[in-house]
């Protein structure tokens, strides 16, 4: 397994998680937005470490982690709840599970595959 690490990717999290905390005091932003920079996160910080990874499997383990993650609302233990009740918690696992997210996850992981092909290649 090749790891490396990639400045560009790392600056393109950052700049994906300011914006995703930025969109959430947009109120005419559908919510949704949220997760779609969600998913461009996730992809953006794959990327970050595995960089020599094929483009393909990048894409794939974005979206699989995505939806792992909104799958895991459906399970309301006390200790997971205790974490999903602070401000980090439930920025990174969520509240509540939503099929619409998962939509949003596909279309963020395109928009990142994009901007990685177009922008940061």
């Amino acid at each position: 397994m090749s790891l490396r690490f990639s400045v560009k990717y790392f600056i393109a999290v950052l700049i994906t998680i300011f914006t995703g905390i930025g969109s959430r005091k947009l109120s005419f932003l559908p919510a949704e937005t949220g997760d779609a920079l969600y998913a461009v996160m996730i992809f953006f910080l794959l990327k970050t470490f595995f960089y020599a990874k094929r483009s393909s499997s990048i894409p794939l383990a974005s979206f699989v982690i995505c939806v792992l993650i909104e799958l895991s609302q459906l399970i309301q233990t006390a200790w997971l709840n205790s974490i999903r009740s602070t401000k980090l918690g439930a920025l990174i696992l969520g509240n509540g599970f939503l099929w619409i997210d998962i939509l949003a996850y596909a279309i963020g992981v395109l928009i990142a595959l994009w901007i990685s092909k177009r922008v940061l290649k």
